[in-house]
């Protein structure tokens, strides 16, 4: 296949939209509602079924490169997907999330080798050069006192062990990240903090419509 026919093979492809943010932040929340508003398809975050994540938050140093590399490979699968469907769809959690913000955030605080975190980014790095970027992404904002408080209401015994300080590297890291993000794709960023998403608020309403205007739904596809 020439460019040119890769660059029209591109013209086909569904709607990507990403939703990114810290961890309770309702990133799974929204991409549920929106994929029901929207008829879209929803793919979400390995995180139940990950072997990792228990042993992780018990001993950060002993289990961060096996979750960091278990979730690459995890989302690379998905994003391998993402690139050959023809329909809109919605992602839970970015790939670039892995690098740019977790593996990032645990070899600056030490709980990465120097070793691990290089080996981590130089086969991030190869992957990338195969995957799509989201046409839009979402990046949800929470305070620490918020996203603490949301972590603790949905109860998951793995991540009880989160502390603030933690939390808080995260959301820099993130703010980092989007700030560069910007350049190369199109952020709308929502603080959750003051736009409330949940239920049938106005703010949902809108993002729905705004959503609805920037990828009004595809015709037909002829699959005969």
């Amino acid at each position: 296949m020439s460019y040119k026919d890769l660059e029209g093979a591109r013209v086909s492809q569904g709607y990507f939209l990403a939703i990114a943010g810290n961890i309770g932040v309702g990133k799974t929340e929204l991409t549920t509602r929106l994929s029901s508003e929207l008829g879209w398809l929803a793919y979400y975050e390995p995180v139940i079924q990950n072997p990792y994540l228990d042993q992780f938050y018990a001993d950060m140093p002993r289990w961060s490169f096996h979750l960091q590399i278990y979730f690459l490979s995890e989302r690379f699968k998905a994003q391998a997907e993402i690139n050959e469907s023809p329909l809109p769809f919605i992602q839970d959690r970015t790939i670039y999330e892995d690098a740019e913000i977790f593996a990032k955030t645990l070899h600056e605080q030490g709980s990465m080798t120097g070793v691990d975190y290089e080996n981590y980014t130089s086969l991030f790095g190869v992957l990338m050069r195969y995957l799509r970027r989201p046409d839009l992404i979402i990046y949800l904002k929470a305070s620490p006192e918020v996203l603490l408080q949301r972590i603790s209401q949905r109860g998951r015994a793995s991540e009880q062990s989160i502390t603030r300080d933690y939390i808080e590297r995260l959301n820099r890291a993130y703010d980092d990240w989007m700030r560069r993000a910007r350049n190369e794709m199109e952020v709308l960023e929502i603080d959750t903090d003051q736009v409330p998403l949940q239920g049938e608020s106005p703010a949902f309403a809108r993002l729905v419509q705004d959503l609805k205007a920037r990828y009004p739904r595809q015709v037909t596809l002829d699959l005969s």
